[in-house]
């Protein structure tokens, strides 16, 4: 990927979008709305007093004074969501409702500099970003909780367990995550070039608006033959990326782009479903998933055919029924 649109392969063939670099970012949700009619006012109910059968919204202030959003739906087993690179907690919200629907908790938050949370120039980097959801889980109370996180979000989720354990945590799910190393060195020769994440820099400095649009296009594989392109879930994608602070959006390239998670995921010794799709145009999966799987001791690989970086919106039906499947069984 790289700024300039014309850098952005729109090419139909398979070949990966310049790059695995671009990606990380999360995959946007966008539901219909629903055209519900104004509750009388006598029937409306009391928000809970307390967060642990879930509220619907709040914030927790972190040791360093930032404002993190988060989102808390149902009641029972807390399921918590970590969303990709510059995207929010709506990138998430399928696949919430629909476990929250099914008897779980569960709770999406905007990563710091992104989308509700507050927009500090500090605290860009992978290390604090595990850090704030270590104190999202302690000052709500979670335990046995199942962790998920999509792209920049699965190496959130992979750094938080490496740095905090798995005391609090019963199982994990990284899908088009970006573990264990994106970076292109001696030691890792199937990563990405560092050029190509210096091109994604350029794109978000020269015009941020058209480098999102543009981007959506390979995230979602609409840029592929007979691909059928929901505007509306671009539209979606790009107002997400851009509520999200300037220096998050640049700042945390270099996050996910050059962030070594291999011991990491050595440390994530609770089951663990790992979930990528073969035409990933954004994290290849031969130097993700397929090599995550064998690095993170109870490992279960599920691999989509054909599906994009973007599968909990464009695969989100099945991408449910294996994640019920996986966190109750």
């Amino acid at each position: 990927m790289s700024g300039p649109p014309a850098q952005v392969s729109l090419d139909p063939s398979r070949r990966t979008v310049l790059a695995g670099a671009a990606g990380l970012l999360a995959a946007s949700t966008v539901a219909t709305p629903a055209l519900l009619a104004a509750p009388d006012p006598a029937e409306a109910q009391p928000l809970p007093a307390q967060p642990s059968k879930g509220q619907p919204m709040g914030t927790i202030t972190t040791k360093d004074g930032a404002q993190i959003y988060y989102k808390d739906w149902g009641q029972g087993q807390p399921v918590v969501f970590s969303h990709g690179w510059p995207l929010t907690a709506d990138a998430w919200e399928d696949q919430m409702f629909f476990l929250a629907n099914n008897g779980f908790r569960v709770i999406g938050h905007d990563r710091r500099g992104h989308g509700r949370s507050g927009q500090t120039w500090h605290g860009n980097d992978l290390d604090t970003y595990a850090d704030d959801l270590a104190e999202l889980v302690t000052q709500l109370n979670l335990r046995d909780a199942v962790h998920i996180g999509h792209s920049t979000g699965g190496g959130e989720v992979t750094r938080y367990i490496g740095r905090h354990g798995t005391s609090r945590v019963a199982k994990a799910v990284l899908v088009s995550a970006i573990p264990p190393f994106m970076l292109k060195t001696e030691a890792n020769p199937t990563g990405q070039p560092r050029e190509n994440f210096d091109k994604v820099r350029e794109g978000v400095l020269a015009d941020r608006t058209q480098f999102w649009k543009d981007l959506s296009l390979p995230f979602y594989g609409y840029n592929r033959s007979g691909a059928k392109v929901s505007e509306g879930v671009r539209e979606q994608f790009v107002y997400q990326c851009m509520i999200a602070g300037f220096p998050a959006s640049y700042f945390g390239i270099k996050a996910w782009s050059e962030t070594d998670l291999t011991e990491d995921l050595k440390k994530i010794t609770v089951p663990t479903l790992v979930v990528h799709g073969d035409d990933d145009q954004i994290v290849p999966f031969a130097n993700s998933a397929e090599r995550s799987s064998k690095i993170i001791p109870k490992a279960t690989l599920k691999v989509y055919e054909g599906a994009p970086h973007g599968l909990p919106t464009t695969h989100k039906d099945r991408l449910n029924q294996d994640l019920l499947a996986f966190v109750k069984g």
